[in-house]
């Protein structure tokens, strides 16, 4: 029992940390909570093995330390939970016995965003937080001011008032924010609450404010100035402020109309445009409250109905594959219809061709299947006790669906993808990876301009970029001329960028900026490169046999040749450029720290390895120089302690002027 005990703790902790800190969880809801219910029901048959740090009594945030501690005047504390109608009646049978009279319950929804308290002081917002472990949270005021339904100043001021409130991420707009990670190649969000709570945790509010956050206010937490009876008459008093208060909240005399209620607005949750993961029940009458009392952790006066997730059974009648903007190919399952958490379910996804494989699914199984964050069908299992021998195995095809190049898995890599770079299914991310500003870097080329292009046919290919006009694209939506002539400039000069960014800005896989420059110096044009064999890479410096082959499996396809060609054509530069490179730092190592004065970390990169040299995040033996501004930390430190010159910009500057001398 001991035993047990200790590993679902330790498991929990693990759990909680990855979703309330980390941002990534790697379980879901149900599985999550009825594991934190085996705890509690074995620390409650034993008691002498309870501890003060379990999880069954400490909220599972804290303060990362990446922001400055806020301790809570008013703790945030989290709810107890509820999965049945029966532990509701019991909730009510405890309140009964303490308040012994009629009281009133208010029903909300539990939406599911990181929870955050407001703080104004004489009517201005001053300071936000996050909730942390209920008595300690993060300073992310300067974030939060990036929300537009926060009131920076009240219409009515008092000299203090703190608010409880969920910050959340809407689905269209988690939907868009995953597109566009996919676009640039970055791991996708699991889930809205996941996306809420990165974007509000960014060191640069410039990103917050770029995510779209909303939120809801669901508490007061303290008014100075004010008293109020009730937590109806608090949140009518909210919102006269100017607050977006919880929506939907009704007040109910008795349990089993408030449990009608929770059914009611669960049945509305896919008609919703925000996730809840359930419905959240408390006292209305403030007085009643305080004769309830709290525990460590719970307010006696509250419960959260969770929910449940729903797992149901279905035939998977096919598999078909979707071709992503990044090229990979993911294979899908084409279900009997059959309603999952709301809707009617018959596509859902399998993953990737290792997920069947391991799990040996196979057409034509029966199939379990739930929606992964109650928002995308995923197959979880098969059933393989219900099969009748008709059912066959699955093999990824060999050309790509959509334009029918070859398709190919890159070593180390569970993605299976097209090679084709003009395959309109990835053209989207293949040209806004062209023109980023470590590629061909054109200026105002980027996504939503992208986008607008292919929509109006403008573009179909990276190289149709160059046959573009200012006329044509003055024409397009929410684009004047002045623009349209700023952006034909940026793709003119783009024509002079050096051989290196142009081999980069192919999306070649395993060929990333340093490895276009080894290139580029190695082979001197682009004819050499696409002309070259796997033998011809395998003895340059960082490059070798993996990398050697993905270039002569891209330069093998020919409508990559033909897009080349076609640039070529346009007069985009071809050739190296041996006066564009100095070799000052040739075999040298720098590590950048702290902020220089007038040099971005990037740009202060790219000169070094324009030079001849390699940048290197961590300080060793091995370090050439430490380029060092103000607030450098450990890294500095490390470097003063190993004797490693250490630079200020004006010294490295003043290195490179002497070569250009």
């Amino acid at each position: 029992m001991e035993e047990r005990i200790r590993e679902l703790r330790k498991r929990l902790q693990y759990y909680s940390d990855c979703y309330y800190n980390e941002d990534n969880p790697v379980v879901d809801d149900f599985t999550y909570d009825k594991l934190l219910r085996e705890l509690k029901q074995l620390e409650a048959e034993n008691p002498h093995l309870r501890t003060e740090d379990s999880p069954t009594v400490k909220v599972g945030g804290r303060a990362s330390g990446v922001f400055s501690p806020v301790e809570h005047r008013v703790p945030l504390q989290s709810l107890e939970d509820a999965f049945s109608y029966d532990e509701l009646l019991e909730f009510d049978t405890r309140v009964q016995n303490v308040l012994g009279k009629e009281y009133e319950y208010i029903v909300e929804l539990k939406i599911d965003g990181l929870s955050v308290s407001l703080e104004y002081e004489n009517g201005v917002f001053v300071r936000g937080a996050t909730r942390g472990d209920g008595i300690v949270g993060e300073d992310v005021t300067a974030n939060l001011m990036e929300l537009k339904e926060i009131p920076k100043v009240l219409p009515v001021s008092y000299p203090y008032l703190c608010v409880r409130g969920e910050v959340y991420m809407q689905k269209a707009v988690f939907e868009e924010l995953n597109a566009m990670q996919e676009i640039l190649e970055k791991k996708p969000f699991a889930n809205p609450r996941n996306a809420a709570a990165g974007s509000l945790r960014q060191k640069d509010s410039s990103i917050t404010a770029e995510r779209k956050l909303s939120l809801f206010i669901f508490n007061l937490q303290l008014c100075e100035g004010k008293v109020f009876s009730s937590h109806r008459e608090s949140l009518s008093f909210l919102k006269s402020l100017g607050f977006p208060v919880s929506p939907y909240f009704n007040s109910f005399s008795n349990m089993e109309d408030a449990f009608s209620e929770i059914t009611r607005l669960g049945d509305m949750r896919e008609t919703l445009p925000f996730d809840i993961d359930g419905a959240v029940v408390k006292i209305d009458d403030f007085s009643a409250r305080s004769l309830l009392g709290e525990t460590s952790k719970f307010p006696k006066w509250a419960i959260a109905y969770k929910y449940p997730a729903e797992i149901k059974e279905t035939k998977l009648k096919n598999i078909f594959i979707q071709v992503g903007r990044t090229g990979v190919l993911t294979p899908n399952a084409e279900l009997e219809p059959v309603r999952l958490a709301g809707t009617t379910v018959q596509k859902a996804t399998l993953h990737n061709y290792d997920n069947i494989r391991d799990k040996d699914i196979r057409i034509g199984d029966t199939v379990r299947v739930r929606k992964a964050g109650d928002i995308i069908p995923e197959v979880v299992e098969s059933v393989p006790e219900k099969r009748t021998g008709t059912e066959r195995e699955f093999l990824m095809p060999e050309n790509c669906p959509v334009c029918g190049a070859k398709v190919v898995r890159v070593e180390d890599e569970v993605a299976i993808r097209c090679s084709n770079m003009e395959c309109p299914a990835q053209i989207l991310r293949s040209i806004v990876h062209f023109a980023s500003k470590d590629a061909m870097d054109i200026e105002g080329l980027g996504p939503q301009v992208v986008n607008l292009l292919l929509e109006n046919g403008l573009i179909k290919k990276v190289s149709d970029i160059y046959a573009l006009t200012a006329d044509k694209i003055a024409a397009l939506e929410r684009m004047g001329q002045k623009s349209a002539e700023n952006l034909i400039s940026a793709i003119e000069a783009s024509k002079q960028q050096d051989l290196s960014r142009l081999i980069f800005a192919l999306g070649i896989r395993q060929i990333g900026k340093k490895a276009g420059k080894i290139l580029a110096k190695n082979f001197k044009s682009m004819q050499a490169v696409m002309d070259a064999g796997v033998e011809d890479f395998v003895g340059i410096f960082e490059i070798g046999e993996i990398s050697g082959k993905s270039v002569v499996e891209f330069f093998s396809s020919g409508a990559n040749r033909q897009i080349v060609a076609e640039l070529d054509a346009y007069g985009v530069n071809m050739e190296f450029n041996d006066d564009s490179v100095s070799e000052i730092f040739l075999n040298k190592t720098f590590v950048l720290t702290g902020t220089l004065p007038t040099l971005k970390r990037n740009d202060a990169s790219k000169l070094i390895e324009d030079n001849g040299g390699k940048v290197s995040s961590s300080v060793s033996k091995k370090t050439d120089f430490v380029l060092a501004g103000e607030e450098a930390g450990s890294k500095l430190k490390k470097a003063q302690d190993l004797g490693i010159p250490i630079l200020t910009e004006e010294e490295f500057l003043g290195m490179l002027s002497e070569t250009s001398d």
